[in-house]
């Protein structure tokens, strides 16, 4: 049966299939019956790639789609393709419909629309070619070829250009990434790629396995790679990157990733990415006007470029992917995306004397050893005194105290130097680096009403994500947001007294505000009773606390899951109670250890005193699922100590 199929792909993107084994392979492949929980499935996905001496590559894919339901049928009822003119050319040659009563229709592939992408934030031209279809039903089938050439790369009506325009900026070498997982069923995917034998091909299949064969003719190597029947994975909550967990295939051509490092070091030098100007070297002085020492220095341009160089792509300029713009440029203008903010600090460090080079990294997923392109983001690396690298960001760092941010940690990285660097990883950030702390004390009368005050400090992450109810919005509105989040405790809350550190001046100290208030009817009284839970304990700024939202209602995970960063959280209350209460019923005392996270929280009465204590510690910011038994019973504890209230009784 399959090898019976494999003919049927070879003939069909040879278009040697007739309209009747097309037909029949189509009736063969399921119905809605069998997919219960899909819309429409690929029949086959078949890729030919042929590389050419220069890492010229020719695409040729055919797909054939069926319809299972009416949804299907309003989902199909166009096919984009998206591409970027400046790296890649794409050609739809053929499109088909097979309906289910027998007859074929040709769709005028002429008629196919070209038309700029969907974009927010970077305006790069990327666009989108679009085949109108028309109206399906269930059992319909679409026939889909299109040939492209050219390469991609993740940093980043037209007319097909001479193939030197589409070889790959590193010439001579071929990557691909296979994604061997879909949000719909395929019954079978093919891959295949020809390639001179001299090019040394490396390749890989990661979280899973393909049937691979290598057949040899003329100094030509043939690689093919097939995965059946591939089912739409069980996705977690807050899980990492699909492409961290599902099948996939990585090829490469170039060695190892010291080539890679290398390459992109001489790519910027080569170009003048961080020649510097007059003008830069002015406000680089200004800049470090009253610099202590070293590291203060580094940190002052780098937080420069993150405040100061606004995030908008708005061109790429002369140049691709790997080619940072120039320092004079990104100067001028002010704005551009990560590799712009980057190579504008690695300007400004050089010409305050410092030895600094870009690097690449990929946000939100891993990098594997097979040195392809997985690449998202641009960063700059600094080389200290001690002969140590240190990883800097301006793109995630603006109004933040970290210089490399800790939302970040756990994620691999590539530095571009002259002399090559491996793959490496940043560490974990220590919880402590990230702490979100609140006192408190208040006074509890026997009608309910609840007066007291709290400080609330915070380090690292945690600062970054207080100090944004300041910054990520006007000044008129500082007040009114620090209330939204009192109000979550009681809508009866009445602020008294509010001060705080200026949040502009991050790098001075960590955020602090202190916050007197007063709550009537906060309690529930009775004669007998008051119910309450404390200010502190109520998950008091919760939103700020992105671990709280995770479902404890699941006992086991599959997959390793993330969380915004490692933190330390630490709450402390002191209540004093009106007289001769005792306390009736209160959380029962709770104290866990693990690999992810470890949680104590109790309250203590002494007198009339009521003492609440807690204590969060999250580990990490990407976890195994072994880690989920601690992590899940440190939010559930939190959680609950959020919810639960106490009963004093007289």
């Amino acid at each position: 049966m399959r090898s019976k199929l494999l003919l049927f792909l070879v003939f069909s993107l040879s278009g040697l299939l007739t309209s009747a084994q097309q037909a029949e392979l189509i009736r063969r492949a399921g119905t809605a019956m069998e997919y219960p929980n899909a819309n429409y499935i690929l029949v086959y996905d078949s890729t030919r790639v042929d590389v050419q001496e220069t890492g010229l590559s020719y695409y040729n894919n055919s797909r054939l789609f069926k319809i299972l339901t009416p949804s299907g049928a309003k989902e199909l009822a166009v096919v984009k393709f998206d591409y970027d003119p400046l790296t890649a050319f794409i050609r739809v040659e053929k499109a088909r419909i097979y309906r289910n009563n027998g007859k074929v229709e040709d769709i005028d592939v002429a008629k196919t629309m070209d038309y700029p992408a969907p974009a927010r934030a970077i305006y790069w031209g990327a666009r989108q070619k679009m085949v109108g279809i028309g109206r399906l039903e269930p059992g319909d089938a679409i026939e889909i070829k299109f040939f492209k050439k050219g390469f991609s790369y993740a940093l980043l009506g037209q007319e097909e250009l001479s193939d030197d325009y589409y070889t790959p900026p590193m010439r001579g070498h071929f990557y691909d990434i296979v994604e061997f997982f879909s949000s719909f069923p395929i019954k079978e995917k093919v891959y295949s790629v020809k390639i001179d034998k001299a090019k040394n091909l490396q390749y890989k299949v990661y979280n899973g396995v393909a049937d691979e064969k290598i057949t040899e003719k003329d100094g030509k190597v043939n690689y093919t790679f097939t995965v059946k029947n591939i089912m739409p994975m069980k996705r977690e909550a807050r899980m990492v990157a699909q492409s961290d967990v599902a099948p996939k295939l990585l090829m490469s051509t170039s060695p190892d990733w010291y080539s890679k490092s290398k390459w992109f070091c001489g790519v910027n030098e080569d170009y003048g990415s961080f020649k510097s100007t007059p003008e830069i070297d002015k406000k680089v002085k200004e800049i470090l006007k009253g610099a202590k020492d070293e590291l203060d220095s580094i940190s002052k341009l780098n937080h420069w470029v993150a405040d100061e160089i606004r995030y908008s792509g708005l061109s790429m300029g002369k140049g691709e992917g790997f080619t940072l713009h120039k320092g004079e440029m990104d100067f001028h203008d002010r704005c551009g995306v990560c590799k712009d903010k980057a190579g504008m600090l690695v300007t400004m460090l050089r010409a305050a004397g410092f030895e600094s080079y870009p690097a690449m990294t990929m946000a939100g997923s891993r990098i594997d050893r097979i040195p392809a392109d997985q690449f998202n983001h641009s960063v700059t690396t600094v080389k200290l005194r001690n002969g140590e690298y240190m990883m800097l960001d301006p793109t995630w760092v603006p109004f933040t105290r970290e210089n490399w941010s800790s939302r970040e940690q756990q994620q691999n990285y590539l530095m571009g130097l002259p002399q090559g660097a491996d793959l490496m990883e940043t560490p974990i950030s220590a919880p402590e680096n990230h702490y979100f702390k609140v006192n408190g004390t208040s006074t509890l009368q026997s009608d309910g009403t609840l007066t007291g005050e709290f400080t609330l400090t915070a380090e690292g992450q945690s600062d970054a994500s207080v100090r944004g109810i300041f910054t990520r919005s006007f000044k008129a509105d500082w007040q009114a947001n620090f209330e939204r989040e009192l109000v979550k405790i009681s809508p009866r809350i009445e602020l008294v007294e509010m001060t705080y550190t200026d949040p502009y001046s991050y790098l001075l100290q960590p955020v602090q505000i202190h916050v007197k208030y007063r709550i009537p009817d906060f309690a529930i009284a009775t004669k007998d009773e008051i119910i309450f839970t404390p200010v502190v304990a109520a998950n008091l700024f919760g939103s700020r606390h992105s671990h709280t939202s995770f479902d404890t209602s699941v006992e086991n995970r599959l997959f390793p899951f993330s969380d915004g960063c490692s933190k330390l959280i630490e709450l402390n209350e002191t209540i004093t109670l009106p007289s001769s209460m005792t306390v009736k019923f209160k959380p029962e005392s709770q104290q866990t250890s693990g690999s992810g996270a470890d949680f104590e929280s109790n309250y203590t009465l002494e007198g009339n005193t009521l003492k609440f204590a807690q204590k969060v510690v999250l580990k990490k910011r990407i976890y195994q699922p072994e880690d989920w038994p601690s992590f899940r019973e440190a939010v559930k504890y939190q959680n609950e100590f959020a919810s639960k209230p106490v009963i004093l009784k007289y």
